[in-house]
């Protein structure tokens, strides 16, 4: 479901790509057109694929079964690179174009235009200058997220694949629980009015953090923008770590059996849950750094070293609860 949801965002912004890259094919090369065509094509098939096959455990021509799947999963990640490098150039641009004049912006587009192939007409000619192409430009940006998400998921979903090619499963040696969900039992409601209330304090807390900080507006406007940013986050993240340690203290008082067992799909949640905690330490390491350093402190100095903080302390907890509850057996 989640591999559908992201797919289909991600071909509507091929549709957007395609609609941007149209609107001025002219000094364009072609294959900046057909690549999202083709990348389309390989959305709807792949996740197709996927939809059929991921629960299949492999037992004949091994060899080209791993070494089209592992084909797959290359091709994943050149996509994800891919869309992480067009999107940093994209904001890098926006960001020159704002520091910059109008002339020196062109000059600078006509020498990479030149690099990057396009067919030597005028500037001007390339420019997106029509209502409808600017839509598509921002349309194909915003959705840049969930086409890096898709490359992900597909990539998670395809090595575990791999890793059960030849996999014989005793299906007698594990119990199957089903578990009976009640929407209007009391701790399942209560968790997610919470879970709710978090989510749509935080999509309004970065709207208007969003809004005030790019506005041209007053610095002070900026830096009460910048003091609800931090101390919503430090409120959340502070919750979480608590949350995380009742979890893991409820852990030692209710005993289960830890599952040792070889399971490729848990292996894979704990290494990319791993994987996913480094970037985020490395963030906060740097703020730390950068923070300590500075000089002069101020407010918003203080509140973003305990967000760095809190934000390693968060991570931590979150991942010794969410391992420790992937090794235990039901009940």
């Amino acid at each position: 479901g989640g591999l559908i949801l992201f797919a289909i965002f991600s071909l509507v912004m091929d549709v957007f790509k395609i609609g941007y890259y149209s609107s001025f094919y002219s000094c364009l090369s072609a294959i900046k057109i057909i690549y999202p065509i083709v990348q389309a094509i390989f959305v709807v098939v792949q996740t197709y694929f996927l939809w059929v096959s991921a629960k299949d455990c492999i037992h004949v021509h091994l060899n080209v079964t791993r070494c089209g799947l592992m084909l797959t999963l290359t091709t994943n990640l050149a996509v994800w690179m891919s869309a992480v490098t067009d999107e940093s150039v994209h904001k890098a641009h926006s960001k020159l174009k704002k520091n910059m004049t109008e002339e020196i912006f062109r000059w600078l587009l006509k020498e990479r235009s030149q690099r990057v192939g396009m067919r030597s007409s005028s500037v001007e000619e390339c420019n997106c200058n029509s209502q409808i192409c600017q839509i598509f430009k921002n349309g194909y940006f915003w959705l840049y997220p969930f086409n890096i998400e898709y490359s992900l998921f597909a990539s998670a979903m395809v090595y575990v694949m791999w890793k059960n090619v030849g996999r014989f499963i005793d299906h007698h040696s594990h119990h199957i629980q089903r578990l009976k969900f009640r929407l209007f039992r009391r701790t399942f409601f209560v968790g997610i009015m919470l879970g709710l209330i978090i989510l749509v304090s935080g999509l309004g807390v970065l709207i208007l953090y969003e809004v005030q900080v790019n506005s041209r507006t007053e610095s002070s406007k900026k830096s009460q923008a910048l003091t609800m940013y931090y101390i919503f986050n430090i409120v959340c993240l502070s919750l979480m770590s608590l949350v995380c340690i009742g979890g893991s203290v409820i852990y030692r008082f209710d005993k289960r059996d830890m599952d040792r067992h070889k399971n490729p799909t848990r292996t894979l949640d704990v290494a990319l849950l791993m994987g996913a905690a480094l970037g985020q330490y490395a963030i906060s390491y740097y703020s730390i750094v950068a923070i300590v350093a500075s000089t002069p402190r101020d407010t918003i100095s203080a509140l973003n070293l305990t967000y760095a903080l809190l934000m390693i302390a968060q991570h931590t907890f979150q991942n010794i609860f969410i391992i420790e509850g992937l090794h235990r057996q039901p009940p």
